[in-house]
């Protein structure tokens, strides 16, 4: 991996974000010919997801939203990883990521209660760090970036609490209405939009395939109940042919 960092910064395509001041973890630049390359890659996949269709609409949806979207979505709820703490060496580990802690045969229940449950039997969970099994319980960490709205707003206001959109769905899903009416649409048909997203990962790395901030080609495509299998099948079929 440090060789492939190493050239994509020696032919200006990824540099390390800030590394004047030090960097930050996980955060990078892309360079005169890495922008050039990602615009090449958006462009294509917009020409084929939109433009060369005539079922589909583009979008460019806000990063911040209203608070509620992400509360009745789930997202400030559920969209968390589990954590624990090791008591020797002080390390943060998510849970789920100890191949020991997961059992798939339980599916049906939370990530936390898996972890839960393991973390009651002697030896099972172990500090990936430094091997021992003096973990605290799990708790919850949600991957959402936090925010204040307003100029006076005091950081603890939650009337003031916003957050850097995780996703680009939900942008999707606010503005269906919007968009079939102004289009004169009727199902079945796609919403598309590119934008970036944010997540507080536990354990970002691997160079530029996991960071905090990153950004997606999402489209959503809305049917009628009963057709779900087959448009499924053809957008499949759709996409392994480009």
């Amino acid at each position: 991996m440090e060789t492939i960092v190493s050239l994509a910064k020696r032919r200006g395509f990824v540099f390390p974000s800030s590394e004047i001041y030090g960097g930050l973890g996980s955060a990078w630049d892309y360079g005169p010919l890495g922008v050039e390359l990602c615009n090449n890659v958006k462009q294509a996949w917009w020409r084929w997801m939109v433009h060369e269709r005539d079922d589909m609409e583009g979008i460019d949806s806000s990063i911040i939203l209203n608070r509620s979207v992400w509360k009745y979505s789930g997202h400030e709820e559920t969209f968390s990883d589990p954590l624990v703490d090791c008591r020797e060496c002080n390390a943060r580990l998510r849970a789920d990521k100890l191949s020991e802690a997961i059992d798939e045969t339980s599916p049906s229940v939370s990530k936390i209660e898996r972890m839960d449950g393991y973390l009651k039997v002697s030896g099972v969970l172990k500090c990936s760090n430094c091997g021992s099994t003096n973990l605290t319980e799990p708790r919850p960490f949600n991957l959402m970036f936090r925010t204040t709205i307003g100029a006076a707003a005091e950081e603890d206001d939650q009337n003031a609490l916003a957050y850097l959109r995780p996703e680009t769905a939900q942008g999707i899903f606010i503005n269906f209405l919007n968009v079939q009416t102004t289009m004169r649409r009727k199902i079945p048909f796609g919403i598309a939009q590119i934008g970036k997203s944010f997540r507080n990962e536990v354990t970002p790395g691997n160079f530029i395939f996991r960071t905090r901030e990153f950004e997606q080609m999402e489209m959503e495509y809305f049917v009628r109940p009963g057709m779900d299998e087959e448009v499924h099948q053809e957008w499949i079929d759709y996409c392994f042919n480009w």
